[in-house]
């Protein structure tokens, strides 16, 4: 039995201003090993975020369920850990205590919080600013705190919807590798939303490639590089191998027959490529 099973979900929205529904997903099924990395990519409006959404039990699905170990999720959990692309941190918190949150809505006892907060401040590379607020951080500090108060919690899954997207190349980088340095010393399941065709194959296990809006799986890719991994990967011919196969998979989506503009779209069909602005 898979640690998360995705059956048949599907997700209409309701048309706004007597408009027609807009069904943003197709029944879409899908299973998630134990200690997998699953990267899902796709264009934009293709449903990526809805299904995270769903799984974190932030949105509900208008068909099909979404088991965590054999339970139905119905609602948030502290099962499920979820870092956003934007900054969601506390302001008025300091960097110690925006990680420490959901451990006193828990009632851990202080000595522990401090514990577990040492422990995964040094893991993301923060000690010393411990007692700094949000708007002392950079982009990149602020995500590797939310990552930090994400992994404190003791998720079953670990959930980040495009969580380095509004970072610069190289600051990107660097949160890709430990990103992953962390995963590799502490095998959680995690499912990560991305644009970027290279960072799904460096992550990931497995990359799921999803067609434009309505979205439905197209390829479900395996990355057979070891680890650990680092960015020189990037540099070699495997790389490269899954690269072509998962930009022939994303292109294809335009080889079809033109289209008449669907204003319900909002990104037109681009040829390959285009994942990198979407």
């Amino acid at each position: 039995m898979s640690a998360l099973s995705i059956e048949a979900v599907s997700r209409v929205f309701p048309g706004m201003r007597g408009g027609p529904p807009m069904q943003a997903l197709t029944p879409t099924t899908l299973a998630i090993a134990d200690n997998d990395f699953l990267t899902i990519i796709g264009p934009s409006g293709c449903g990526k975020s809805t299904l995270l959404r769903i799984v974190a039990g932030l949105d509900t699905p208008t068909t099909g369920r979404v088991l965590l170990d054999r339970t139905p999720v119905t609602g948030p959990g502290a099962d499920r850990g979820m870092v956003f692309q934007s900054y969601t941190l506390f302001p008025w918190l300091t960097v110690r205590e925006n990680i420490c949150f959901g451990l006193r809505e828990k009632a851990m006892p202080p000595r522990q919080q401090d514990e577990l907060a040492a422990h995964y401040i040094a893991r993301v590379g923060l000690a010393g600013f411990e007692h700094h607020y949000p708007k002392m951080l950079s982009g990149g500090m602020q995500q590797r705190t939310a990552i930090a108060r994400a992994l404190a919690n003791d998720p079953k899954i670990l959930l980040l919807d495009e969580p380095f997207g509004a970072l610069d190349t190289q600051t990107r980088g660097l949160m890709q590798e430990l990103l992953l340095g962390i995963w590799e010393a502490e095998r959680k399941t995690v499912l990560f939303v991305t644009h970027d065709i290279e960072e799904a194959i460096f992550m990931a296990s497995r990359v799921i490639v999803m067609s434009a809006r309505p979205g439905r799986i197209k390829a479900d890719v395996a990355v057979d590089l070891p680890h650990p991994r680092r960015y020189t990967v990037k540099t070699t011919p495997e790389f490269s191998s899954v690269k072509a196969r998962l930009t022939e998979e994303i292109g294809s989506k335009c080889c079809g027959p033109p289209q008449r503009p669907d204003p319900t779209r909002d990104v037109p069909c681009r040829p390959p490529g285009c994942m990198q602005s979407g």
